[in-house]
Protein backbone atom coordinates (compact mmCIF):
# COMPACT_ATOMS: atom_id res chain seq x y z
CA UNK A 1 0.00 0.00 0.00
CA UNK A 2 1.10 3.30 -0.91
CA UNK A 3 0.59 6.51 1.11
CA UNK A 4 -0.73 9.98 0.12
CA UNK A 5 3.02 11.27 0.36
CA UNK A 6 4.39 8.62 -1.98
CA UNK A 7 6.06 6.69 0.46
CA UNK A 8 5.11 2.86 1.11
CA UNK A 9 2.93 1.68 4.55
CA UNK A 10 6.26 -0.06 5.80
CA UNK A 11 8.39 2.85 5.58
CA UNK A 12 5.63 4.99 6.96
CA UNK A 13 6.03 2.51 9.95
CA UNK A 14 9.62 2.42 10.20
CA UNK A 15 9.73 6.10 10.42
CA UNK A 16 7.24 6.57 13.06
CA UNK A 17 9.35 3.65 15.63
CA UNK A 18 12.89 5.71 14.71
CA UNK A 19 11.26 8.76 15.28
CA UNK A 20 10.43 7.73 19.10
CA UNK A 21 14.55 7.94 19.79
CA UNK A 22 15.09 11.05 18.32
CA UNK A 23 12.22 13.10 16.36
CA UNK A 24 11.18 16.57 16.86
CA UNK A 25 7.53 17.17 18.04
CA UNK A 26 6.88 17.63 14.10
CA UNK A 27 8.01 14.44 13.25
CA UNK A 28 5.12 12.73 14.99
CA UNK A 29 2.71 15.51 13.53
CA UNK A 30 3.73 14.34 9.87
CA UNK A 31 3.52 10.71 10.37
CA UNK A 32 0.65 10.28 12.91
CA UNK A 33 -3.28 11.10 12.87
CA UNK A 34 -4.54 13.33 15.01
CA UNK A 35 -6.82 10.59 16.48
CA UNK A 36 -4.61 8.15 16.45
CA UNK A 37 -4.47 5.64 19.65
CA UNK A 38 -1.26 3.74 20.77
CA UNK A 39 -3.11 0.74 22.07
CA UNK A 40 0.20 -0.15 24.33
CA UNK A 41 -0.65 3.33 26.56
CA UNK A 42 -2.64 1.38 29.48
CA UNK A 43 0.48 1.52 31.65
CA UNK A 44 2.06 4.95 30.18
CA UNK A 45 1.80 8.14 32.10
CA UNK A 46 -1.59 9.97 31.65
CA UNK A 47 0.07 12.82 29.32
CA UNK A 48 0.84 9.57 26.68
CA UNK A 49 -3.09 8.54 26.93
CA UNK A 50 -4.03 11.25 24.60
CA UNK A 51 -3.48 9.46 21.45
CA UNK A 52 -3.00 11.58 18.00
CA UNK A 53 1.18 13.22 17.51
CA UNK A 54 0.88 14.48 21.11
CA UNK A 55 0.28 11.44 22.88
CA UNK A 56 3.08 9.55 20.94
CA UNK A 57 5.49 12.51 21.44
CA UNK A 58 4.55 12.10 25.52
CA UNK A 59 5.33 8.44 24.84
CA UNK A 60 8.72 9.56 23.30
CA UNK A 61 9.91 11.39 25.46
CA UNK A 62 9.09 9.28 28.69
CA UNK A 63 11.07 6.73 26.76
CA UNK A 64 13.84 9.38 26.36
CA UNK A 65 14.24 10.15 29.92
CA UNK A 66 14.40 6.86 31.71
CA UNK A 67 16.84 5.36 28.56
CA UNK A 68 19.84 6.97 27.72
CA UNK A 69 20.78 6.55 23.98
CA UNK A 70 17.96 5.14 22.62
CA UNK A 71 18.08 3.16 19.55
CA UNK A 72 15.78 0.91 17.26
CA UNK A 73 17.32 -1.75 14.71
CA UNK A 74 14.95 -2.53 12.46
CA UNK A 75 15.46 -6.37 11.65
CA UNK A 76 11.94 -7.08 9.39
CA UNK A 77 9.19 -5.20 7.82
CA UNK A 78 5.93 -7.00 6.67
CA UNK A 79 2.90 -5.21 4.71
CA UNK A 80 -0.89 -6.41 4.13
CA UNK A 81 -2.61 -4.15 2.89
CA UNK A 82 -2.79 -1.32 5.60
CA UNK A 83 -1.32 -3.24 8.39
CA UNK A 84 2.48 -3.67 8.91
CA UNK A 85 4.84 -5.67 11.52
CA UNK A 86 8.10 -4.63 12.31
CA UNK A 87 10.42 -6.81 13.61
CA UNK A 88 13.21 -4.55 15.91
CA UNK A 89 15.82 -4.52 18.90
CA UNK A 90 15.40 -1.71 21.04
CA UNK A 91 18.22 -0.49 23.31
CA UNK A 92 19.60 1.79 25.64
CA UNK A 93 20.97 2.69 29.18
CA UNK A 94 18.55 3.77 31.95
CA UNK A 95 19.89 6.83 33.52
CA UNK A 96 16.64 8.05 35.16
CA UNK A 97 13.44 6.62 37.16
CA UNK A 98 11.53 4.56 34.96
CA UNK A 99 7.55 4.80 36.02
CA UNK A 100 4.85 2.45 34.72
CA UNK A 101 0.90 3.13 35.59
CA UNK A 102 -1.82 2.00 36.70
CA UNK A 103 -5.20 1.55 34.11
CA UNK A 104 -6.53 4.76 35.90
CA UNK A 105 -3.27 6.34 35.84
CA UNK A 106 -1.90 6.34 39.35
CA UNK A 107 1.98 4.93 40.09
CA UNK A 108 2.43 1.20 39.82
CA UNK A 109 6.23 0.65 39.75
CA UNK A 110 9.08 2.86 39.50
CA UNK A 111 12.04 1.47 38.92
CA UNK A 112 15.20 3.87 39.75
CA UNK A 113 18.54 4.19 37.26
CA UNK A 114 20.53 1.20 37.27
CA UNK A 115 23.16 2.66 35.15
CA UNK A 116 23.07 -0.88 33.20
CA UNK A 117 22.18 -0.77 29.19
CA UNK A 118 19.86 -3.84 27.32
CA UNK A 119 19.15 -4.79 23.95
CA UNK A 120 15.49 -6.23 23.69
CA UNK A 121 13.28 -7.48 20.92
CA UNK A 122 9.71 -5.76 20.00
CA UNK A 123 7.46 -6.31 17.23
CA UNK A 124 5.27 -3.32 16.54
CA UNK A 125 1.82 -3.77 14.52
CA UNK A 126 0.53 -0.64 12.82
CA UNK A 127 -2.23 0.41 11.08
CA UNK A 128 -1.96 2.87 8.34
CA UNK A 129 -4.43 4.91 6.97
CA UNK A 130 -4.17 8.25 4.59
CA UNK A 131 -0.71 7.91 4.81
CA UNK A 132 -0.58 8.25 8.46
CA UNK A 133 -0.48 6.01 11.72
CA UNK A 134 -4.11 5.37 13.09
CA UNK A 135 -3.49 2.49 15.40
CA UNK A 136 -0.45 1.19 17.16
CA UNK A 137 0.10 -2.27 19.11
CA UNK A 138 3.67 -4.13 19.88
CA UNK A 139 5.22 -7.35 21.87
CA UNK A 140 8.15 -5.95 23.78
CA UNK A 141 10.66 -8.62 25.73
CA UNK A 142 9.93 -7.19 28.91
CA UNK A 143 10.89 -9.87 30.89
CA UNK A 144 14.10 -9.60 29.25
CA UNK A 145 14.54 -5.61 29.62
CA UNK A 146 14.00 -6.35 33.45
CA UNK A 147 16.42 -9.08 33.47
CA UNK A 148 19.06 -7.60 31.83
CA UNK A 149 18.81 -4.13 33.65
CA UNK A 150 18.11 -5.82 36.81
CA UNK A 151 15.05 -5.03 38.17
CA UNK A 152 14.24 -8.96 38.65
CA UNK A 153 15.00 -10.86 40.29
CA UNK A 154 15.46 -7.32 42.48
CA UNK A 155 17.90 -6.98 45.56
CA UNK A 156 16.39 -5.82 48.55
CA UNK A 157 18.81 -3.03 48.59
CA UNK A 158 16.96 -2.71 44.56
CA UNK A 159 13.53 -3.36 46.30
CA UNK A 160 14.37 -0.28 49.00
CA UNK A 161 15.31 2.20 46.28
CA UNK A 162 12.15 0.96 43.72
CA UNK A 163 10.00 1.74 47.14
CA UNK A 164 11.70 5.40 47.60
CA UNK A 165 11.82 6.17 43.88
CA UNK A 166 7.65 5.26 43.63
CA UNK A 167 7.43 7.46 46.70
CA UNK A 168 9.06 9.99 44.93
CA UNK A 169 6.97 9.37 41.43
CA UNK A 170 3.72 9.47 43.32
CA UNK A 171 5.18 13.25 44.90
CA UNK A 172 5.95 14.60 41.55
CA UNK A 173 2.41 13.81 40.03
Amino acid sequence: MSTTAGVSAGDLAVRSILIMADGERSDFDELIHPHAVNREGKVEPPECRVGGPEGFHATARWLRTAFEGLAYEIHHVVADGNLVAVNTTMSGRHVAPFVVYTPDGEVDTAFPPTGKTFAVTQSHWFRIEDGLVVDHWANRDDLGQAQQLGWVPPTPAYLFRMARAKSRAKRAM
